[in-house]
Parts: structure tokens; C-alpha cells; sequence
């Protein structure tokens, strides 16, 4: 069995801005304590919703030193490095390692779509030269390539490829990654609204958008899940759902960074090319943050 990096609700992080929209490092680490205080059991930087791909390289590895230095060992800190080049995505993994971070979370290489065996390629070529655990990102909505249950398997061989992020949707596919990889490949929800439900299949947690606005209730779904009180937890899942899909009314982190705005947190706005919601949709977020008393 390979160790577990983290288990429950660890957070996807935002990357706290200025009005310039250079990195507010005394916001980041405000957001930092505020996600342990209330029970985070790791934080997850330089993600999607951290907005890697808008950072530079410096401002990349400054981001995940800061965290380290931050966190403290405290909880584990996870740094996303992944890239559609895989010599590029080796560097960023290099130099998180170097800075610190506990594992790596990789995307699948986006845009170019490689083959299932290009995957096996690029994420074996990268385990071979770090020294960390990596975690595997699928999320085909945004990349265009989704990992198939047979290649989890042959990733699953490599002792650095310890888990992934599992944000396809397809929990027939879940099932089958589980039931083939068993305790060579550790799974994390990559979807707020079905932390329950893989979770009850075996899944170790989520790393959550919801977090950031709601880390203790995210931590709470989780925690019950892992003492086997799969009721409770789905009592709160089902609780926190409307909450959890409304910060999915615009792409991916705007409704959540417009939401920590709108609650006071003062995270800034998102780099272009995101851009702050329209009208309606602000109001859906307005609306539910006012439901769930966060406003």
C-alpha cells in the first residue's frame, strides 16, 4: 500500500491578488491560517483555481515557497506543476520540489490530447527524475484528455504516482480505477458535489473549490465519510450542494474569488483572460451566499 498524501477535504486554493494583480502575499497568508484554523487538511497551490497558469515562473515557485514557509508542516502543502510539455512540467516539478512542497499535482496534458500511451510516457518520465509523490489531475472538461481506468492501472506501477484527482464525472469509471489499482492508486474527488459518493467507494477526501469559502463544513463531509458515518456525510453533502455548484456559474475561479470579495476575504480579482461575472450571475452567488449566511 502506497502512504496516503492527505486524507479528507484539502483546498484548491486561490491566488489572492492586488488591484495591479501582482500576488498579495499578506492576503495569502491570511488564507493560509483562515484554511487551518477551521480544519483543512491540506492546502493545494498553484492549481486551476490557484491560477497557475497566469503565474509566472518566479511567481510559481515563490507561491509554493511561501505556502511552506507558511504552513509549517503543519498540514501537507501540494504544488500543482502540471503543463501540456512534459520537459516543462519536469522543471516546475523540480523547482516545487526544491521549494519545499510535500507532492505534486499534475494535470494531464491539456490542448495537444495526447494518446492514453502519451500519458503513460509523460507522467513516468516525470515520476522517474523527482523524489515526491504524484498525484494525477484529470479534469477532461478543461484538458480534453481523460485518463482511462487501464492506464490508471499502468501509472499506478510507478512507486512516485500515488494518487489522482478525479474530476471526470464518471463514477462507473471510479469503480473500475478501484477496483483495478486497489491501494497502488489513491483517489480524491476533484468535485465538490460528489465527495460522499466517491468517498464511499473508497476515495481518501476532495480537494475542494468549496473550501475556500467553506473550509470547516468541506472538512466536516469528509470526516464523516472517513469514519464510515457515510449517512452524515451525505446529510451534509446534500446540505452544502447548492452552495458547491453555484461556485460553478462562470469558469472556474471567478465565482469563487468574486464570492471571498463579496464575504470580505479581499482576494482580489482573477487575471486576464478571467474576467469578473455578469450581472446574473453575480446575483446567483449573492443570493446563495446570503442562503448560506456567509454574507
Amino acid at each position: 500500500m502506497k502512504k496516503v498524501v492527505f486524507e479528507g477535504a484539502g483546498v484548491a486554493i486561490v491566488t489572492p491578488m492586488n488591484d495591479d494583480f501582482s500576488v498579495n502575499y499578506d492576503k495569502f497568508a491570511e488564507l493560509i491560517e483562515f484554511q487551518i484554523a477551521n480544519s483543512t487538511d491540506a492546502i493545494i497551490v498553484c492549481g486551476t483555481t490557484g491560477e497557475a497558469s497566469t503565474l509566472e515562473d518566479d511567481e510559481h515557485t515563490k507561491v509554493i515557497e511561501f505556502a511552506v514557509k507558511q504552513v509549517n508542516g503543519r498540514v501537507p502543502v501540494i504544488a500543482g506543476t502540471g503543463s501540456n510539455e512534459t520537459a516543462y512540467a519536469l522543471k516546475l516539478s523540480k523547482d516545487a520540489e526544491k521549494a519545499g512542497a510535500d507532492a505534486l499535482l499534475i494535470v494531464t496534458p491539456y490542448y495537444n490530447k495526447t494518446s492514453q500511451r502519451g500519458l503513460i510516457a509523460h507522467y513516468n518520465y516525470i515520476a522517474d527524475r523527482v523524489n515526491i509523490p504524484i498525484i494525477l489531475y484529470n479534469v477532461p472538461g478543461r484538458t480534453g484528455v481523460n485518463i482511462q481506468p487501464a492506464t490508471y492501472l499502468e501509472l499506478s506501477k510507478h512507486p512516485n504516482i500515488v494518487a489522482t484527482k478525479e474530476a471526470n464525472g464518471d463514477v462507473g469509471a471510479l469503480v473500475e480505477t478501484i477496483a483495478l489499482c486497489g491501494d497502488n492508486l489513491h483517489v480524491y474527488s476533484g468535485n465538490d458535489n460528489q465527495i460522499t459518493s466517491f468517498m464511499s467507494l473508497g476515495a481518501k477526501g476532495v480537494i475542494s473549490v468549496l473550501s475556500n469559502i467553506m473550509p470547516k463544513e468541506t472538512h466536516d463531509i469528509a470526516a464523516k465519510a472517513l469514519e464510515g458515518d457515510f449517512k452524515a456525510s451525505a446529510q451534509l453533502q446534500i446540505e452544502y450542494l447548492e452552495i458547491a455548484n453555484k461556485m460553478f456559474v462562470d469558469v472556474n475561479p471567478i465565482p469563487v474569488k468574486q464570492a471571498m470579495n463579496m464575504m470580505g476575504l479581499k482576494v482580489g480579482p482573477c487575471r486576464l483572460p478571467l474576467i469578473d461575472m455578469n450581472e446574473a450571475n453575480t446575483k446567483i452567488v449573492e443570493d446563495v451566499l446570503r442562503k448560506y449566511k456567509l454574507m
